[in-house]
């Protein structure tokens, strides 16, 4: 495929692929975060909790069975080389989730809905591409290099299989992929005990998508000439990216995010025609939109602080045992209940949206 496309084609293919999946996942499967979120605390219902939880723990085994079969290294992932601040893990986290709640939904949800015609997602998804452009290369970049560094080329793995395994002398393939398998089993029962086999399903195929974003970008980095990061699916910077190749296309090449933004959106329209038709939708509250408009900026501010917004940290990063990742993911939870809990209890900045 190198010959044929050129690397930078076929990285853009491999996200397309992977994001169609998770477009398909939203819309026919309802992955998603804030509603998982909300279920818990508010529907007494926790199905989209095991599917997340289902989810990473297919993409645990698959990854570290990957590189037991020699596919990946998963030392070369953005997450387990980079040493990330725990106060930016902890703050982006945070920022993120409570932004996610006033704007409706995380990145991947927003073009998941775009896909299904709403156009307030495409305001909310451009305004937190910027915000996150602002704070990665704008005005704001020195500010976040002063306080939350990024110590780039680690000597040793920054992920728990790799710390527990050397306190261990137990092979870091065996910690990840004996917990994953935890975690898949445990979720896949309690599914099937609800009768819920389309969230099975759907939410393997989520856990594979991230997987092969990883296999995929490290295939094209140890076979192409070009530097590609090992990476996998995250949607935050990833549509500051779809804009900016959108607007210069000309000088640029295709990416794995860019590919991974637009299949999201593909998979989305196809989900939504299968299961309930395409419409168009619009705001018509202003103070609506203000909310959401304000919540894009910190999901904006907070994935780039973060280093990941809810799929990147929250199935990527944890699905390869990074460091930071579980304090990512508790923090973006914790900013997603307060977020809803001002909206629906009706207190603190709720009421002056």
């Amino acid at each position: 495929m190198l010959e044929l496309v050129g690397e930078s084609w076929t990285i853009t293919l491999i996200g397309l692929g992977g994001g169609v999946v998770l477009g398909l996942a939203a819309r026919l499967g309802r992955f998603c975060t804030l509603g998982m979120i909300e279920d818990v605390h508010y529907g007494n219902d926790r199905g989209r909790l095991w599917m997340w939880v289902l989810a990473l723990g297919v993409a645990m085994t698959a990854n570290f069975a990957a590189e037991a079969a020699g596919l990946i290294r998963l030392d070369q992932t953005i997450y387990l080389q980079n040493g990330f601040t725990l106060g930016g893990a902890a703050l982006g986290g945070l920022l993120f989730g409570y932004g996610m709640a006033q704007a409706g939904n995380c990145g991947y949800g927003m073009l998941a809905r775009l896909g299904g015609g709403d156009l307030r997602a495409l305001v909310i998804a451009l305004i937190m591409g910027v915000t996150a452009y602002v704070m990665l290369f704008g005005p704001l970049a020195a500010i976040r290099a002063r306080f939350f560094p990024i110590d780039p080329m680690q000597d040793t793995p920054q992920g728990w299989a790799h710390v527990i395994g050397a306190a261990s002398a137990l092979p870091a393939v065996a910690v990840a992929g004996g917990l994953g398998v935890i975690l898949a089993g445990g979720a896949a029962m309690a599914l099937l005990r609800a009768r819920r086999h389309t969230e099975i399903f759907w939410a393997g195929m989520a856990g594979l998508a991230i997987t092969s974003g990883f296999v995929g970008s490290y295939w094209v980095a140890d076979n192409g000439f070009d530097p590609v990061a090992v990476h996998s699916h995250s949607f935050t910077a990833a549509v500051g990216d779809t804009i900016r190749y959108t607007m210069l296309s000309s000088g640029l090449e295709p990416d794995f995010a860019i590919g991974s933004v637009l299949g999201v959106v593909i998979g989305a329209l196809i989900g939504s025609v299968i299961r309930d038709g395409f419409r168009w939708e619009a705001c018509d509250d202003p103070r609506e939109l203000k909310r959401q408009m304000g919540g894009a900026v910190l999901m904006g501010i907070g994935a780039v602080l973060a280093a990941g917004c809810s799929v990147g940290q929250g199935l990527g990063a944890m699905s390869v045992l990074s460091v930071h990742a579980p304090v990512v993911a508790a923090m973006i939870w914790l900013g997603g209940w307060l977020g809803l809990r001002h909206l629906i209890e009706g207190i603190g900045l709720s009421r002056a949206a």
